[in-house]
């Protein structure tokens, strides 16, 4: 993959038309979606989308006049860190909250590719065009807080600390939530599996704080290196990667120490209520933060943790 600093002017253009095409299609989703119950609030959507048509136009004209017809092969998976999209659109049922915190954070991140953009363009007119658009975007985002504040309620809270949740979720949530789950989960296998295969605590408590420490360090080390946020504004690589790494390890030892225990039975049970209450940790998260229903947010958790755990224990009584 690519990094943002690598690539030449051409590829960041190629790469500003890409995203307003996806994001208009993405704000006639919404539209789409919320025009039965929120019919005002899918009109301002579909001016967003032609707004976004509109900036397309623009970077297509201005790339046709500095490099020609032939747009360069390069997509957003390319480049390490380029924005990416929460696809809420695709959920079956669609909250209003959660279509406003998209569309503001999708606002967020295309203002600060644009700034960062606009300071690595060299051509006067290239600059001049992505910093308009960076200044656009934030309008974007202010018009995006403002359909969350009609929306809402009417103790919606200041912006500021809107912002600053946002990157909350984005800096410490979001990767914390994938080393939570990574942890609580996949380590339950060669827990329950050393456990099952010697009926010893200390057997399984050894093979279950190695798990662990050793899955913490391997997530949050690809959590780091995934994404250096010049580009999202997610912050601090290494911020993310040691949320995301501890919280990787505390879901391990979680059901890892009840097999300080001697009593190996004693130790399995607790271990066991351990991982319910991790399983439903996890679930409240997802619903809190990531705008996932609950009950499907159970019922995904629940069922993965639940053939983890089988897939363990059989393994260790064969």
């Amino acid at each position: 993959m690519k990094r943002f600093a690598d690539l030449k002017e051409d590829e960041v253009l190629a790469l500003a038309i890409a995203n307003e095409e996806e994001d208009a299609r993405i704000y006639l989703q919404f539209a789409n979606r919320l025009r039965q119950d929120f019919p005002s609030s899918a009109k301002i959507f579909e001016e967003m989308a032609e707004e976004e048509h509109g900036h397309r136009h623009s970077l297509t004209q201005m790339y046709h006049k500095k490099f020609g017809e032939t747009l360069p092969y390069i997509t957003r998976q390319d480049v390490t860190g380029f924005l990416k999209r929460n696809p809420v659109w695709l959920l079956d049922t669609i909250r209003i909250d959660a279509v406003r915190r998209q569309a503001e954070l999708m606002e967020l991140e295309a203002a600060s590719f644009y700034e960062k953009a606009s300071v690595k363009a060299h051509d006067v007119e290239v600059r001049a065009l992505l910093a308009d658009l960076a200044e656009v975007e934030k309008q974007h985002e202010l018009r995006a807080e403002r359909l969350g504040d009609t929306l809402l309620t009417e103790n919606a809270k200041a912006s500021e600390h809107e912002a600053a949740r946002r990157l909350f979720v984005l800096q410490i949530v979001q990767p914390g939530l994938a080393g939570l789950i990574d942890g609580s989960i996949s380590t339950l296998a060669p827990i329950f599996a050393a456990a099952f295969a010697t009926h010893d605590s200390w057997s399984a408590f050894l093979v279950g704080l190695a798990a662990s420490l050793g899955a913490g360090i391997s997530m949050g080390l690809t959590e780091a290196l995934s994404d250096d946020g010049v580009i999202t504004g997610r912050g601090s690589p290494w911020v993310r990667g040691i949320a995301c790494g501890l919280m990787t390890a505390i879901g391990g030892l979680g059901h890892t120490l009840p097999y300080l225990i001697p009593d190996f039975w004693t130790a399995t049970a607790v271990a066991g209520v351990v991982v319910a209450i991790e399983l439903v940790a996890i679930a409240w998260v997802r619903y809190r933060f990531m705008e996932t229903p609950f009950t499907s947010a159970i019922v995904q958790v629940v069922l993965g943790g639940i053939l983890v755990l089988i897939t363990g224990i059989l393994i260790g009584s064969a």
